[in-house]
C-alpha cells in the first residue's frame, strides 16, 4: 500500500507545475525568448513589464485590436498575477485571452515588439507550460527562423502528443524542416487537425494573416497528397473505405474553409486541396457534386476565378452530365464566364464543365424559361472548349428544348424567338464548331430553318393592319392585338386596305410595311397562306412592273433580319412575278444590288434562291428588245429619290452577264464569293489573260458606271445590311478612271455621322446588325491622301456630336491608322500635327484618347518627331519665362518657388506635352531617327531646368530621353556620316543628369549612354567622365539588381579604355591621373552587393589594364579597409583572376609603392595613399596596412599551383616568371632592410618572404636567384642566401628534385666560403651548407665531405670571426651526424680547434656562451657518432673544460649542451679511457667546487649504469681510486686543500651522490672483487693518515660511515658479514679514548653516523652474525656505556638536552636493534643487567635514557624481553619515587607498556 501511495505521489509531483524548490523556480523563471538564462534569472517582473510593455505599445500602434489586451494581459495588475494561485475558472478565462492574443500576434512574430509581448506572457503567465499547444501552433508557420529554435529551448519536458515529433529538434536545438512537419501531418491526423482548427479559429475571429493561410494551405495540400498515396489500395472496397475515412477527417474543415467569404486566401487554399482530392482520390459523383455546390455557395468576386479552375478539375473527374442547379445558377451570375473558361482551358481541361454547364443552362431554359443563359450556351458552343461529341450533344439538347418549350413556360414567345435565332445562327456559324453543328443537323435529318420559321410564326405579335390615323383606329388595333386574331381574320382585314404605291425602301416606310412583314412571316409557313398573302390588294401584285410597292416589300424582307425560309419565299415571289409577260420590257436593274446582297447571305437556301432570281433577270435582259426600257422604281424606289446612277444597257449587260451570272454557282457554294467577284470585275484586269478573261473584261466606262451605280444604292438604301454587304466589295475598290470611292460615298459617311447616338443604335437594332460594323464600313470609304475625306474626318473628330458615338470615333481613327502607310509625307505631317494638337486639348474625352493612341500606333517620320520636339522648347520657354518687371537675381529655391506660384498651369501643360512627345519618340524606334539626337540633348537640358523649377527630378522624362538617345547610338556607330558635335557639352549634361538624379533607372540609362558615347564619340564625354565615376560610387554601385550590374560593367568597359588612352597620349601618369576614379570604386566597395563585388572589380581592373592598375586597386583597398579577413579573401580572389605574370608584376609594384612611402619625397604613394612622408607614425601605419596584405597574397594556393605548372614547361615564359620572381625577392629583401628598425614592418616582410619562398620549388628557386648571387652587392647576396636558408628549412625531405638541386648547389656555397672575404656572407653560406647537409647530406657523401673540409679549414673555422666559428662548429656537428666515419679526415684539424675555442670561451669574466655551446655540440656529435676519435688527451682537455664550464655558472642552454655532451661521453667513450680520464680529472673537479664535482659524479653514475659487470670489474683499480679520492673530499675541503670552498650541506649532498655511485659499482661486482676494496676502504679510513692528523681521520671516517649506512641500508643481510671489518673501527670510535679530533661537533656527528651504521647492520642481520658471542660482546658493552653520554648535562631537567636527543635518536634504536639481532636469552640477560645498572646512576639524564631504552625494548621484544622482569621490578619500584619528574613519568609509561604486554597489573608485584 505504501509503495502504491508513493508512486501516486511521485506522479502527482511530476505533473504538477508548482514547486517549492527555489532552484527549480529560478530555472523556470529563466526561460526566455530574448535573454540568456543567466540574465533572465536575475530579472524582476517589474523590469520585465517595463521592457515588454514597450513592445506591446508598438503593437497597439500597428494594430488597434491589440489595445483590448491592455486592460488584462498587459495591465499593471498583471505583474501580480500568478496562475498557480488562480482557480480553474480564472485560469480558463485567462486561457481564452491568451489564445486570442496569440492568434492576433501570430502575423507579426518577425517583429521584435511582438516577441517582447509574447515574452511577457511566457515569463508572467507561463504560457509555454499552460498553453503549450497554442503557443507552438502560433510559432509553427515560422519554424525556420531562430525565434522558433529559441521557443523549442524553453518548452517543458512533456509537450502535447501532436507535437512529440519535435523532440529530436528540441534536444539538438535545430529548426525542424518543412518536410518533417508535412510528414507528421501526413501520418498523425491530430497535428493536421490542430493546425486546421487553429487556422479556422483565426479566420473566424478575423485574425488570420497571409503567412498562416499559406502555411496551412501548403501543409494541408502536401499532407492530403501524402495521405492519398498512403491509402491507395488495389482493392476497390478498401479504397472506397479509405476515401471515406479521409473525407471524414478533412471534409468538415474543407467545407467550412470553402465558405469563408471574408478570407479569400483560405478559400483558394481549400480549392487547391479539393482539386488534389479530386485528382488523386477515387471520389464518387455525389462527393464531387457536393464539393461543387459548396464551392459556388461560398465563392466571391475575389475567388471565383480560382473557383472556376477547381470546378473544371472536379467536373473533369465526374461523369459527363449536367451540373447541379445550384452550380448553374451561380455560374449564370459570373461576368465574362466564357472568356474566363477559355483562358482557363489553355492550362486545364474545361470541356466537361462547359458541357455540364451548357446542358444545365438548356435544362433551366426549357423548364424555368431562364433565357439569360442562352448567350452563354452559344458562346460555349463556339469557344472551342467542347469536344465534337459534346458539341453535338449540346446542340441536340437545344433542339429538344425548342420542341419542349410551350406557352406555360413562354407566355409571350420571347424565349422561343431567342432560341430559334440561336439555333439558326449556330447552324450558320463558321469554323470547326459550325461544321460539327451542321453535321449534327445532317445526322438527325432536321430542317432547322423550318423550326425557326415555326418558332418565329408562333412568337410574332399579331399586329392589326393600319386602317387610319385617328385615335379610334389605334385603340382598335390595340384591342385586336390583345385578342390575338387568327390569320384568316388578318387576311380579311388586309383585303379591306387599298393598294399602295409608295416604295417600301423609303427612309420612313411606315407601320404598314412592318405589319405586312409580320403577316408574311406568319403566312410563309404554308404555301396556301403564302399565296393568299401574295394576292392581297394592298400589295398591288398586278401592278408590280410599274408600281414599286410589291417588289420593294419582298426586297426588304430578303435583306432584312428574317428567317431563312421567309427570305427564300420572298425571293421566290419576286422570281415568279418577274417571269410574267408584263416584265419583259421593264428594266429591273434596281433589284440587282439586292440580289447581290442575297448572294452573300449566310444561308445556302437564300443564296440558291437569289441565284435563280439573277438567272431570271439575265433572261429578261436577253429577251428585251434593243429599244429603251422603262426603268422600274426610277422615281420613287427610295421615296423621293429614284434609282441612283442608272446603268445603260451595255453596262447592265456587263454587270449581269459578265459578273453575276458566271459566279452564281460559286456564290451558292460560298457566301463570300460574290464579294470577290465584284471586286475582281471592278478592278483593272491588266493581269488577266485568256479568252475567258477577255470576255469578262469590262471597259473603264462600264466599271465606272457599275461603281457609281452600286455606290448610289449604298448611299440611298435605308437597309443597313445592304450597305454593309455592298461596302464589303466597294471598300476594296480605290478608284476607277480618277473617280475614287470616297468621291462617291462621302455623302454616306456624312449622313451616317450626322445621326445621333440613339438614331444610329435604333437603326442597327432594327436591322439586327452591329453598329460598330456599320461605323467601320462607312469610314472605310475614305481612301488615303483624299483631301475631302480627311477633312471630313477632322470635322467629325472636332465635332462634339461625334464624341458621343465612341464606336464611330474609334472607326475613324482606326481608318486613319490603316491608311497611314499609304499617306504621302506632307499628308502624314499635317495629319500628325492635327492629331498632336487634338491631344493637347485640355478637356479629356474619347477623341483625345483615340488621337493619343493613333500617334502611338502609327510610324512617325523623323520630321514629325523633330517638329514635336522643337515645339517643346518653345513650350518650356513660355512656361519658365517670367514677366519683365519681375526679373531679378534669385536663388534656385526662390526661382523654383516663384515660377511655381505664377506659372503652375503652364508648367503642368509643358510637362504633359513633354511627357507625351518623349513617349512618342520612345515608341517610334529612336534608332531609326538619329537626327533627333541634338534636339533630345537640348530637351534633356531643359528638363534639368524644369526639375529645378518644380522641385522634382522628372526621372521618368529623363529616362525617356536617355533611353531614346541610347537607341540611337548604334546608328551613329555604324554610319560615319552622322557626327556628334563635341563642342556643345553633351557630356556635361549627362554628368549633371547623373549627379542630380536619385533614380536608379535614370542613372543607369545615363551611364549606358556615357558608355556608348565613349565608344562612338569619346571626345564628347571624356572631359566629364571623372565626376560621373565619382558619383557612381555613391549611387548605382549600391544597387543589387542585375540591370544595374550590366550598366556598370558597360560603363567600365566602354569609358575607361579610351580614357586611359587619352592619359597615355598626353604623357600623364595613368595611375595618378585615375586616382579619383579608383577612389570612387574603392569607397563604394562596402555598399556594393556582395554577389557583385568580385565581378565588378575584375571588370574594372581588366579595362584599366591589370599590369598597371591592379596594384593600385589593392593598395587603395587595404589603405581604406585594412587587411581584415574579408578584405584579404576578396583581394586574394581578385589577384587569382589574373595570370601569374600579372600577379608577380602587381606584387613588385606593390612593394615599390611601399618603398616609395619611406622616401623623403614620396611620389605615387602620396597620391594613392595620402602619405606625404612627414609624419613617422602615419607613414608606418600606412605601410603596415600594405605589408599586412602582402603575405596573404603570396600565400595564395592557386598562385603556387599555377607557378608550379609554368615551371614544369620550362620555356621562355618560365624564364620570364623566374626573372619576375627574382625581382620580387630582391624587392622584399630591400624593403626589409629599409624597415629593419621598425619591428612590426620587418616582421611583415619576414612573413612575406616566407610565403614567397614557398611559391617555387627549391630547384626553381635556385634557378631564379642565380642571377642575384652574381650581383656585386654582397648584402644582397647574403640576403638571398638567407632566403635560401629559410626555404631549405621549409622543404620536405621526400622530394628528390629538391634534394638534387640543393646538393648540386653545395659546391657553389663552398666556393663562397673559400673565396668571400665578407664574414657575414661566409656565415650565411655555412648556415646554408648546414641546413642542406642536415637534410640531404647522406645522399651525396662526397659533396658533403668536401664542404666539411672547407668548413674545418682556415677559410672558415680558422677565421677570427666568433660568429663564423660558432656557425662552423655547428655545421661540423651536423656534418658529423651526416658523414660519421667520413668526417674522420677532417677531425685532426677540427678537434684541436674546437677544444681550443672551448677553452677560450671559458676565459674571461663573461664566457662566450655561443662558442661554448657550438663546441660542445661538435664534441657531442663526435661522442655520439665516432666516440673512438675522442682519445685520452682530447678527453682530458674536454673534462677539464667541462669542470670549468660547470663552475662558470652559465645559462641553462649552455649547461644543457655540456651535460648532453657528457652523457654521450659517459655512455659511448671506451670505459677504460673514460674511467682513467675521470680518475685523472678528479682533482680538477674538486678544485672547481660543488657544481663540477656533482656533474663529475653524475657522469660517473651514468657510466656505471651503462657499463656491464665485466667492464666494471675490469676497471676496479680506477674506480676504487676514484671512490677513495672522492671520500677524502671532506678532509681536503676542511683542510683548505681545494681551490673552491664547498659548504657542509654541499658536502653532504656530494657524499650522498658518492654513496649512490659506489652502490652502482657494488651491484656490478662480486664478493671476491669487492671485499678487498671494502677491506682497503676501512683500513684507508683509519690508518691512511698519520696519527697526528686526528681531524683528518675523523673527517675520513665521517665520509666512510656515511657510505656504510647507505651500504648496509641498501644491501641489508647480503653484506652483514662485512661488519667484521667495521666492528673494530666502530668500537674505537665509540670508546672514550678514540684518539680522534677534539672538535666536539665533528666527533659527535661521527658518533651518530657510527651508531646509525651499526643500527642498519643490526636491523638486517638474518644470519645470526650478532648472536656470535665474539661479535656481541665486542659491541654490546660499548653501546651500553654510551648511555653515560646522556648525563653530560649539568641541569636536572633533561627534556631538551642535546645529548639526550642523540641518545634517544641514535643510541636507543641501535641497542634495540642489537637486542633484536642477538636473539638469545643470555645476551638479553647480559644486556638487561648492564642497562639496569645504569638505572641507579646519579645522573637523571642517564636514568631517563635507560628507562626510555627499556620502554623501547619492551615494546619491540615484548614477553621475550620481560623474562627478566623479576630483576627489573626493584628498579621499577625505585623509579616510581625518582627525584626527577620526567624519569618518574617515563617509568609509569614503561609500567603501562609492561602491563599491556603481560596482560596483568604490576601493582601487586611492586608493593
Amino acid at each position: 500500500m505504501a509503495t502504491s501511495l508513493a508512486a501516486q505521489l511521485a506522479q502527482v509531483a511530476a505533473n504538477s507545475r508548482t514547486s517549492l524548490n527555489a532552484k527549480a523556480l529560478k530555472a523556470s523563471h529563466s526561460k526566455s525568448l530574448i535573454w540568456e538564462p543567466r540574465v533572465a534569472a536575475g530579472q524582476t517582473f517589474a523590469e520585465l513589464y517595463q521592457l515588454c510593455h514597450e513592445g506591446f505599445d508598438e503593437l497597439c500602434h500597428l494594430d488597434s485590436r491589440f489595445a483590448n489586451f491592455g486592460v488584462s494581459l498587459f495591465s499593471e495588475q498583471s505583474q501580480e498575477a500568478d496562475r498557480i494561485q488562480m482557480n480553474a475558472e480564472e485560469n480558463a478565462a485567462l486561457d481564452k485571452r491568451v489564445v486570442s492574443f496569440l492568434h492576433l500576434v501570430g502575423g507579426r512574430l518577425r517583429l521584435m515588439p511582438a516577441i517582447k509581448a509574447v515574452e511577457w506572457l511566457i515569463r508572467r503567465f507561463r504560457i509555454h507550460e499552460f498553453n503549450t499547444a497554442t503557443l507552438i501552433t502560433t510559432f509553427l508557420p515560422y519554424h525556420t527562423i531562430p525565434a522558433f529554435v529559441t521557443l523549442l529551448s524553453i518548452l517543458p519536458a512533456k509537450i502535447p502528443l501532436e507535437y512529440r515529433f519535435l523532440d529530436p529538434y528540441i534536444r539538438s536545438l535545430t529548426a525542424p524542416p518543412r518536410a518533417a512537419v508535412v510528414q507528421q501531418a501526413t501520418n498523425r491526423p491530430e497535428l493536421l487537425s490542430a493546425i486546421s482548427q487553429y487556422t479556422l479559429e483565426s479566420c473566424r475571429a478575423k485574425q488570420e494573416y497571409p503567412g498562416l493561410v499559406s502555411f496551412w494551405g501548403g501543409v494541408m495540400a502536401e499532407a492530403v497528397n501524402g495521405m492519398l498515396d498512403k491509402m491507395r489500395s488495389g482493392r476497390r472496397s478498401i479504397q472506397l473505405e479509405n476515401d471515406h475515412t479521409l473525407l471524414q477527417q478533412i471534409g468538415p474543415v474543407l467545407s467550412e474553409a470553402m465558405v469563408m467569404k471574408e478570407v479569400p486566401g483560405v478559400q483558394i487554399a481549400s480549392y487547391m486541396i479539393v482539386a488534389i482530392l479530386a485528382a488523386k482520390g477515387s471520389l464518387n459523383d455525389v462527393a464531387l457534386a457536393a464539393f461543387m455546390d459548396q464551392l459556388v455557395h461560398g465563392w466571391t468576386v475575389d475567388t471565383y476565378r480560382p473557383g472556376l479552375v477547381c470546378l473544371c478539375i472536379l467536373a473533369q473527374h465526374r461523369s459527363a452530365k449536367q451540373v447541379s442547379s445550384r452550380v448553374a445558377k451561380a455560374l449564370i451570375k459570373v461576368q465574362d464566364l466564357v472568356p474566363t473558361l477559355v483562358e482557363i482551358g489553355r492550362e486545364h481541361r474545361a470541356d466537361k464543365l462547359a458541357n455540364g454547364l451548357a446542358l444545365a443552362f438548356i435544362d433551366r431554359l426549357s423548364k424555368k424559361g431562364d433565357v439569360r443563359s442562352l448567350p452563354a450556351v452559344n458562346s460555349l458552343l463556339l469557344a472551342n472548349l467542347l469536344q465534337d461529341k459534346q458539341i453535338k450533344v449540346v446542340y441536340k439538347a437545344m433542339l429538344l428544348a425548342a420542341h419542349k418549350v410551350n406557352d406555360e413556360v413562354d407566355e409571350d414567345g420571347h424565349i422561343r424567338k431567342e432560341l430559334g435565332s440561336s439555333l439558326v445562327s449556330l447552324s450558320q456559324a463558321g469554323g470547326d464548331a459550325g461544321d460539327v453543328i451542321r453535321s449534327a443537323i445532317e445526322e438527325i435529318d432536321f430542317d432547322i430553318e423550318e423550326l425557326e420559321l415555326k418558332l418565329g410564326a408562333a412568337i410574332r405579335p399579331k399586329l392589326a393592319i393600319e386602317q387610319g390615323p385617328d385615335g379610334a383606329e389605334e385603340e382598335k388595333r390595340a384591342e385586336t392585338a390583345s385578342k390575338q386574331p387568327s390569320l384568316d381574320s388578318t387576311f380579311q382585314e388586309l383585303a379591306k386596305l387599298e393598294s399602295s404605291t409608295d416604295s417600301c425602301l423609303s427612309q420612313e416606310p411606315g407601320n404598314l410595311v412592318n405589319d405586312l412583314c409580320t403577316v408574311f412571316l406568319s403566312a410563309a409557313a404554308t404555301e396556301s397562306d403564302l399565296e393568299r398573302f401574295d394576292a392581297i390588294p394592298v400589295l398591288s401584285r398586278p401592278l408590280a412592273a410599274s408600281n414599286s410597292f410589291y417588289l420593294s416589300l419582298y426586297l426588304r424582307i430578303w435583306c432584312g433580319p428574317f428567317p431563312t425560309l421567309a427570305k427564300v419565299a420572298a425571293l421566290e415571289r419576286v422570281k415568279s412575278r418577274l417571269k410574267e409577260s408584263d416584265c419583259v420590257n421593264k428594266d429591273f436593274q434596281a433589284i440587282i444590288p439586292y440580289c447581290a446582297v442575297a448572294l452573300g447571305d449566310p444561308a445556302k437556301k437564300v443564296r440558291r434562291a437569289a441565284a435563280d432570281l439573277v438567272a431570271v433577270l439575265g433572261s429578261l435582259l436577253n429577251a428585251s428588245s434593243e429599244q429603251p426600257r422603262l426603268l422600274w422604281g426610277a422615281k420613287d424606289l427610295y421615296g423621293k429619290a429614284g434609282v441612283p446612277n442608272g446603268l445603260d444597257r451595255d453596262a447592265l449587260k456587263s454587270l449581269v452577264h459578265s459578273v453575276l451570272i458566271p459566279c452564281l454557282e460559286e456564290s451558292v457554294l460560298h457566301e463570300d464569293h460574290i464579294v470577290a467577284a465584284l471586286v475582281s470585275a471592278l478592278e483593272s484586269s491588266k493581269g488577266s489573260s485568256g479568252k475567258e478573261a477577255e470576255k469578262r473584261h469590262l471597259s473603264h466606262s462600264a466599271r465606272l458606271a457599275i461603281l457609281k451605280f452600286l455606290c448610289g444604292h449604298v448611299t440611298e438604301t435605308p437597309l443597313l445590311a445592304v450597305k454593309l454587304r455592298l461596302l464589303r466589295s466597294l471598300n476594296q475598290i480605290r478608284s476607277i478612271s480618277g473617280t475614287s470611292r470616297t468621291d462617291l460615298l462621302l455623302p454616306l459617311l456624312r449622313s451616317w455621322a450626322a445621326l445621333n447616338r440613339e438614331e444610329a443604335s435604333g437603326l442597327a437594332a432594327r436591322d439586327s446588325v452591329e453598329e460598330a460594323l456599320v461605323d467601320k464600313a462607312v469610314v472605310d470609304v475614305v481612301i488615303a491622301n483624299h483631301a475631302a475625306g480627311l477633312e471630313t474626318f477632322f470635322q467629325l473628330i472636332n465635332d462634339p456630336k461625334t464624341a458621343v458615338r465612341p464606336t464611330l470615333v474609334q472607326a475613324i481613327f482606326g481608318r486613319i491608322v490603316k491608311m497611314w502607310s499609304s499617306m504621302k509625307s506632307d499628308t502624314k505631317f499635317s495629319t500628325a500635327r492635327a492629331m498632336f494638337d487634338i491631344t493637347q486639348t485640355p478637356q479629356p474625352g474619347p477623341v483625345i484618347a483615340e488621337a493619343v493612341e493613333l500617334l502611338r500606333t502609327v510610324e512617325l517620320t523623323t520630321d514629325i518627331l523633330l517638329d514635336f520636339i522643337d515645339s517643346l522648347q518653345d513650350e518650356v520657354k513660355l512656361a519658365t519665362e517670367k514677366p519683365a518687371n519681375k526679373r531679378r537675381r534669385v536663388s534656385t529655391t526662390e526661382q523654383s518657388r516663384s515660377v511655381g506660384l505664377q506659372s503652375t498651369p503652364e508648367l503642368k501643360t509643358a510637362l504633359n506635352r513633354t511627357t507625351f512627345v518623349l513617349e512618342l519618340v520612345q515608341d517610334s524606334d529612336p534608332a531609326k531617327h538619329p537626327e533627333l539626337l541634338p534636339s533630345l540633348f537640348t530637351t534633356l537640358s531643359d528638363l534639368h531646368h524644369l526639375s529645378t523649377l518644380i522641385g522634382s527630378e522628372l526621372g521618368y522624362l529623363q529616362n525617356l530621353v536617355l533611353s531614346s538617345l541610347l537607341a540611337m547610338m548604334p546608328a551613329y556607330k555604324d554610319n560615319k556620316a552622322l557626327v556628334i558635335d563635341a563642342s556643345v557639352g553633351h557630356g556635361d549634361i549627362l554628368a549633371t543628369c547623373i549627379q542630380r538624379s536619385s533614380s536608379p533607372a535614370v542613372i543607369n540609362a545615363a551611364l549606358l549612354l556615357v558608355a556608348n558615347l565613349a565608344r562612338t564619340a569619346p571626345d564628347v564625354v571624356l572631359q566629364s567622365v571623372m565626376p560621373i565615376f565619382t558619383f557612381m560610387g555613391s549611387s548605382v554601385l549600391k544597387q543589387a539588381d542585375d540591370y544595374s550590374a550590366h550598366v556598370v560593367n558597360q560603363t567600365i568597359k566602354e569609358v575607361i579604355p579610351p580614357l586611359i588612352d587619352t592619359f597615355r597620349r598626353r604623357g600623364r601618369n595613368v595611375v595618378a591621373s585615375t586616382k579619383d576614379l579608383l577612389a570612387s570604386f574603392v569607397t563604394a566597395y562596402e555598399h556594393i552587393p556582395s554577389h557583385r563585388k568580385h565581378d565588378l572589380f575584375i571588370s574594372l581592373v581588366q579595362n584599366l589594364g591589370p599590369e598597371d592598375f591592379l596594384f593600385a586597386v589593392l593598395a587603395m583597398f587595404v589603405d581604406r579597409y585594412a587587411a581584415s579577413d574579408n578584405m584579404i579573401s576578396f583581394t586574394t580572389q581578385m589577384m587569382s583572376s589574373f595570370s601569374v605574370e600579372i600577379q608577380l608584376q602587381t606584387l613588385i609594384k606593390l612593394l615599390d609603392l611601399v618603398s616609395d612611402i619611406f622616401k623623403p619625397k614620396p611620389a605615387l604613394s602620396s597620391v594613392l595613399l595620402g602619405s606625404d612622408g612627414t609624419g613617422e607614425e602615419d607613414t608606418q601605419k600606412v605601410a603596415t596596412k600594405q605589408l599586412n596584405l602582402l603575405p596573404h597574397l603570396l600565400a595564395n594556393r592557386r598562385l603556387k599551383r599555377e607557378i608550379t605548372q609554368l615551371a614544369a614547361r620550362d620555356d621562355m615564359e618560365t624564364g620570364k616568371i623566374r626573372d619576375l620572381y627574382a625581382t620580387l625577392l630582391e624587392s622584399i629583401l630591400t624593403l626589409a632592410t629599409t624597415v629593419k628598425t621598425k619591428k612590426a614592418l620587418y616582421n611583415r616582410c619576414g612573413d612575406a618572404l616566407s610565403n614567397l619562398l614557398n611559391l617555387l620549388s627549391i630547384a626553381e628557386f635556385i634557378k631564379s636567384v642565380e642571377a642575384l648571387l652574381d650581383r656585386p652587392n654582397v648584402g644582397l647576396r647574403q640576403k638571398v642566401l638567407r632566403a635560401l636558408e629559410l626555404r631549405v628549412d621549409s622543404e620536405g625531405t621526400a622530394d628528390p628534385k629538391s634534394r638534387e638541386a640543393l646538393l648540386a648547389f653545395l659546391p657553389q656555397l663552398t666556393a663562397v666560403i673559400r673565396e668571400s672575404d665578407d664574414m657575414n656572407y661566409k656565415h650565411t653560406a655555412v648556415t646554408c651548407v648546414d641546413k642542406i647537409s642536415e637534410k640531404y647530406g647522406k645522399k651525396d657523401i662526397d659533396a658533403v665531405a668536401a664542404a666539411a673540409a672547407t668548413i674545418a679549414g682556415d677559410h672558415c673555422l680558422g677565421q677570427p670571426s666568433q660568429s663564423l666559428r660558432v656557425m662552423a662548429l655547428l655545421c661540423l656537428a651536423s656534418l658529423v651526424d651526416v658523414l660519421q666515419d667520413g668526417v674522420v679526415p677532417v677531425l685532426p684539424v677540427a678537434i684541436p680547434k674546437a677544444l681550443a675555442y672551448l677553452e677560450q670561451s671559458l676565459v674571461g669574466e663573461e664566457p662566450n656562451a655561443e662558442l661554448h655551446n657550438a663546441a660542445y655540440a661538435f664534441m657531442a656529435a663526435l661522442a655520439q657518432h665516432i666516440p673512438y676519435m675522442i682519445t685520452g688527451t682530447y678527453l682530458d682537455r674536454l673534462l677539464v673544460c667541462s669542470n670549468a664550464s660547470a663552475a662558470a655558472q652559465l645559462d641553462d642552454e649552455s649547461n644543457s649542451n655540456r651535460t648532453h655532451c657528457l652523457q654521450f661521453l659517459a655512455k659511448l667513450v671506451h670505459p677504460k679511457v673514460l674511467y682513467t680520464a675521470l680518475n685523472q680529472n678528479w682533482a680538477s673537479a674538486a678544485d672547481r667546487g660543488f657544481p663540477a664535482v656533482a656533474e663529475y659524479l653524475q657522469t660517473l653514475g651514468m657510466a656505471l649504469d651503462k657499463h656491464s659487470k665485466v667492464v666494471v670489474a675490469k676497471n676496479v683499480p680506477s674506480l676504487s681510486s676514484i671512490f677513495l679520492s672522492s671520500m677524502d673530499l671532506r678532509r681536503l675541503v676542511v683542510s683548505g686543500q681545494t681551490k673552491t670552498p664547498i659548504s657542509p650541506s654541499e658536502l653532504d649532498e656530494i657524499e650522498t651522490m658518492i654513496g649512490d655511485d659506489a652502490l652502482k659499482m657494488v651491484y656490478k661486482l662480486n664478493d671476491a672483487a669487492f671485499r678487498p676494496i671494502f677491506s682497503k676502504l676501512m683500513e684507508w679510513a683509519w690508518t691512511g693518515l698519520p696519527k697526528s692528523d686526528a681531524q683528518g681521520r675523523t673527517l675520513r671516517l665521517f665520509a666512510v660511515y656515511g657510505f656504510l649506512s647507505t651500504f648496509f641500508g641498501n644491501l641489508k643481510s647480503i653484506v652483514t658479514s662485512y661488519a667484521s671489518y667495521v666492528v673494530e673501527s666502530a668500537v674505537k670510535v665509540l670508546s672514550p679514548t678514540n684518539n680522534l679530533a677534539d672538535d666536539d661537533g665533528a666527533e659527535k656527528e661521527l658518533w651518530k653516523r657510527v651508531l646509525r651504521a651499526l643500527a642498519q647492520c643490526f636491523e638486517h642481520d638474518q644470519d645470526g652474525f650478532w648472536q656470535a658471542p665474539a661479535h656481541f660482546e665486542a659491541v654490546a658493552p660499548v653501546l651500553v656505556e654510551q648511555f653515560l653520554r646522556a648525563g653530560s648535562s649539568s641541569t636536572t631537567t633533561v627534556d631538551n638536552d642535546n645529548d639526550n636527543d642523540g641518545v634517544i635518536e641514535d643510541l636507543i634504536p641501535a641497542v634495540v636493534e642489537l637486542a633484536a639481532a642477538a636473539d638469545s636469552q643470555e645476551h638479553h640477560k647480559e644486556l638487561n643487567a648492564a642497562l639496569l645498572k645504569h638505572l641507579r646512576d646519579g645522573q637523571a639524564g642517564v636514568r631517563l635514557a635507560v628507562v626510555r631504552c627499556q620502554l623501547a625494548l619492551t615494546s619491540r621484544l615484548g614477553e621475550e624481553w620481560l623474562q627478566a622482569l623479576p630483576e627489573m621490578l626493584p628498579y621499577i619500584s625505585e623509579l616510581q619515587d625518582d627525584d626527577d619528574e620526567v624519569v618518574e613519568r617515563e617509568n609509569r609509561r614503561w609500567i603501562v607498556e609492561i602491563e599491556e604486554k603481560l596482560g596483568e597489573s604490576l601493582d601487586s608485584m611492586l608493593q
